[in-house]
């Protein structure tokens, strides 16, 4: 099954990045890069997690990977809009559980953390993994009741 993929990163996650962009197309998946294009220049990263978020968040693609130099920055940004939940995935268990339980639809990657093969086996994983639906679905629910009565912002829609 083809998944639309929003990648971005900034320049601390950009190698990384340009690593496994061909390896999600050689999948079959969709990919759309929104950046940074450039791993020299240093750019801030709330302004690429923001476009990778708000594409998901909208719809426009089914998944986002978003690459930082830790893994944590970006999703600061992506988990302040509302149906974002974009997870650090460090190695098995940390992507395994951020689909079964959390239902992610973004994963988070260090670019100083992550080598690229293993990179590559956790986007396989996180991508194959399912959600487990039952109690994990009542959790998520009440994230998004909360969402409902925090977000009320033209920009987010």
């Amino acid at each position: 099954m083809t998944t639309t993929i929003a990648l971005g990163s900034d320049h601390a996650g950009f190698e990384l990045k340009e690593a496994i962009k061909p390896y999600l197309t050689e999948l079959g998946h969709e990919v759309k890069d929104f950046g940074t294009f450039d791993g020299t220049t240093p750019v801030d990263w709330p302004d690429i997690a923001f476009l990778v978020a708000q594409a998901v968040m909208r719809g426009e693609f089914d998944r986002g990977i978003m690459i930082d130099g830790i893994g944590t920055a970006m999703p600061i940004v992506a988990n302040r809009l509302p149906g974002i939940r974009a997870m650090c995935c460090y190695d098995g268990f940390t992507t395994q559980m951020s689909r079964e339980h959390g239902d992610a639809n973004i994963m988070c990657l260090g670019g100083y953390m992550t080598g690229k093969g293993l990179a590559k086996i956790l986007i396989k994983q996180w991508l194959t993994t399912e959600f487990l639906g039952g109690r994990y679905t009542k959790r998520l629910q009440k994230v998004q009741d909360l969402e409902k009565v925090l977000f009320k912002s033209e920009v987010l829609k």
